[in-house]
């Protein structure tokens, strides 16, 4: 039995993410671990998390779509939590996987609104209206449901939301997300340099790169840090980004981050597990086509997107995501800077381009992180 649950924790921590450019709406962990009425289980299961995550993904009828999730700190030793749930959620946090914070307050509605996401709950969020009057914009609030089934859904809270419009940043978002943070705990794994001391993964030294680095708090007008709550130094600009989604056959599949920091190489396998995998989608005839790593995507300072093939067999770009004759065709080592509507095509039906070219991620029925998840009658009893 704990093993299948780890295995769902396992899965539900490949869909965590509190990089700004990922992140796809916001949630509240300490709400939904306790959101019995999701599989009429124990008084507080983490494995429910999962529950949300794939009804986020069937609204937005995508696959591998990241949540931001936040918890209050009273969460890691909350006993109606296993101890292995709460091992697995202070893991997460000192991996910069989901975010702690002492006191809970209004942070999900902060970061919502700074990062321009939705917030998934089962609240209707009145005691924020007048101080954040987005609430009452349709997809704003998204609550979890039972469905056809029985099967979580996503709801809108206010009107019928679109899943396809992606709601602004705040201005201040935007100011924030422009630079860099320093928190005065230099063992931050979010706006420092590793773990904190006393915990049990501290050897491990995980921290966040200052690319995915989340937005900070505001407490009393000044940048802040959500985890221990010291006001932050800025430390420059933020390296610009820019999302790139892989689209095959239709399906939008996984989308990545390209910073002028670094650049990306996307292929059936890259070598060392850098770089973005595509090898679990391909058909046969697509895998032997497909170089282990095939285009390397590199992003300038000027904001200038290049796509180089590295590949064996070239690559193709389509101008304007033509699909007529226009295709062009870069050879081993040869670039070209991407037109804001340009496609990279590695096969036919296999496309990179950037995210905000596709309004919908195509899925019928997502890939569940649920998948190990034990039957609902043994989790109500797990301990």
């Amino acid at each position: 039995m704990r093993f299948e649950v780890s295995k769902v924790l396992d899965a539900i921590e490949a869909r965590l993410s509190t990089d700004p450019a990922l992140a796809r709406a916001v949630v509240d962990l300490s709400e939904i671990v306790r959101y019995a009425d999701l599989d009429g289980g124990r008084p507080a299961s983490s494995v429910r998390l999962g529950l949300v995550v794939d009804a986020l993904s069937r609204y937005l009828a995508e696959e591998n779509v990241p949540v931001y999730v936040i918890s209050p700190r009273g969460l890691l030793s909350d006993t109606d939590l296993t101890s292995n749930e709460r091992m697995v959620i202070r893991r997460w946090a000192d991996d910069g996987k989901v975010e702690v914070v002492p006191v809970l307050e209004d942070r999900v509605f902060e970061v919502a609104e700074l990062l321009g996401l939705p917030v998934l709950t089962r609240t209707r969020g009145e005691q924020f209206r007048g101080r954040r009057q987005w609430i009452d914009e349709p997809g704003r609030l998204l609550a979890a449901v039972a469905g056809e089934g029985g099967t979580p859904v996503l709801v809108s809270r206010v009107g019928r939301g679109d899943p396809a419009r992606q709601p602004e940043r705040s201005p201040m978002g935007e100011r924030l997300l422009a630079r860099v943070w320093s928190c005065p705990e230099s063992n931050c794994t979010t706006f420092g340099t590793g773990a904190d001391a006393d915990s049990p993964f501290a050897d491990m030294r995980t921290f966040t790169s200052p690319v995915a680095q989340p937005p900070p708090a505001i407490r009393a007008g000044a940048p802040s840090c959500p985890r221990h709550g010291g006001k932050l130094k800025d430390a420059g600009p933020r390296p610009a980004v820019e999302v790139l989604s892989v689209r095959i056959d239709g399906v939008v599949r996984q989308r990545f981050v390209v910073s002028t920091e670094a650049p990306v190489v996307v292929g059936r396998a890259p070598e060392g597990g850098k770089g973005v995998m595509l090898g679990q989608w391909l058909t046969e005839d697509a895998r032997k086509w497909i170089s282990r790593g095939h285009v390397q995507f590199t992003l300038r300072t000027d904001g200038t997107l290049l796509a180089q093939d590295v590949s064996t067999n070239g690559t193709g770009i389509r101008p304007g995501g033509s699909v007529d004759d226009d295709r062009l065709t870069l050879n081993r080592n040869e670039s070209r800077p991407l037109a804001a509507t340009d496609v990279v095509e590695l096969y036919a039906g296999v496309n990179v381009g950037r995210s905000k070219l596709w309004a919908t991620g195509g899925v019928v029925q997502p890939q569940s992180v649920m998948g190990e998840a034990p039957t609902m009658a043994l989790r109500k009893f797990e301990r």
